[in-house]
C-alpha cells in the first residue's frame, strides 16, 4: 500500500535523498521548502508533489496543512541549517534565528500533522547537538529533547519519533561554499571510515525508522558520522 510522506527541505541534499528513497518504494512523496524554483525542479525529477512552505512561518505551515490528505504516514523534519553563516544580526537575533530554523520549524509542522500521522515523525539533528556547536549546536540538542516529548505524546498510538544527527556531510548545501579545504580535512580525518557522509548514508537511516523494523524504536537520537563521534 502506497504511503504519504511529507519532506520539508526535501529539494536538496539529504532531503532529496530521502524523498528520492520513499519514492522508489513507490510512496507518495511532497517535499516542501522556501524557493519555488529550485523546489520546482526537484519535484519533477523525482516525480513528487512540491508545497512552498516557510515552516518558521504559521501560517504558511497552515496552508501546507490544509493542502495535504488526511493521512500522512511519515513526517521528516529535515528543514533547518546553521543560520550563523548567513545572518549578521546581534547575538540575540542569530541565537533565535537558529532555533527558528531548527526548533520552531519542527514543532509547527509536526503539531499541525500529527492528527494525521500514523508511522513516524523523524527529525533532522547533529552532531553538533551533542559535541557542541554555539546557537546551532543548542538548537539541535533542543530539538532531541523535544523529540522525548514527541515520542511520549505519539507513542500510544504507534507513532514514533526519532532524531537522525549526521556529522560532516558532503555534497549539501550546509556549508554555503564557506568550508576551507583545512576543514573539511580535518571533519574527514575526525572519522573512522576516513571518507565524508553522503546524503544517501543519512537518507538511508531516514528510510529504516519508517520501515516496519524500527516500529519499536522511537525517543533516540541516531548518529550517523562514520565514528567522528562515538556513543555506548
Amino acid at each position: 500500500m502506497s504511503r504519504t510522506i511529507v519532506v520539508t527541505g526535501g529539494a536538496t541534499g539529504i532531503g532529496r535523498a530521502a524523498a528520492e528513497l520513499f519514492r522508489a518504494d513507490g510512496d507518495q512523496v511532497v517535499i516542501t521548502g522556501r524557493r519555488a524554483d529550485v523546489l520546482k525542479t526537484a519535484a519533477a525529477g523525482l516525480g513528487a508533489e512540491a508545497v512552498v512552505c516557510d515552516a518558521t512561518d504559521p501560517a504558511q505551515v497552515d496552508e501546507l496543512a490544509a493542502a495535504l490528505p488526511e493521512r500522512v504516514d511519515v513526517l521528516v523534519n529535515n528543514a533547518g541549517g546553521n543560520t550563523e553563516l548567513n545572518h549578521s544580526g546581534d547575538l540575540a537575533e542569530r541565537w533565535i534565528a537558529n532555533y527558528k530554523a531548527n526548533v520552531v520549524s519542527a514543532v509547527l509542522t509536526t503539531t499541525a500533522l500529527a492528527p494525521r500521522l500514523t508511522t513516524a515523525a523523524i527529525h533532522l539533528g547533529s552532531i553538533a547537538g551533542t559535541r557542541g556547536g554555539g546557537s546551532y549546536g543548542a538548537a539541535k540538542a533542543a530539538l532531541a529533547t523535544w523529540s522525548l516529548d514527541l515520542a511520549a505524546e505519539l507513542g500510544p498510538r504507534g507513532i514514533t519519533s526519532n532524531v537522525v544527527a549526521p556529522g560532516y556531510t558532503a555534497e549539501t548545501e550546509f556549508f554555503q561554499d564557506q568550508l576551507s579545504d583545512e576543514r573539511r580535512r580535518w571533519l574527514v580525518e575526525s572519522t573512522l571510515t576516513g571518507r565524508a557522509g553522503t546524503p544517501y548514508d543519512v537518507a538511508a537511516l531516514i528510510h529504516f525508522l519508517a520501515s516496519p523494523g524500527a516500529r519499536h524504536l522511537t525517543g533516540q537520537v541516531l548518529h550517523v558520522n562514520g565514528g567522528a563521534l562515538t556513543t555506548r
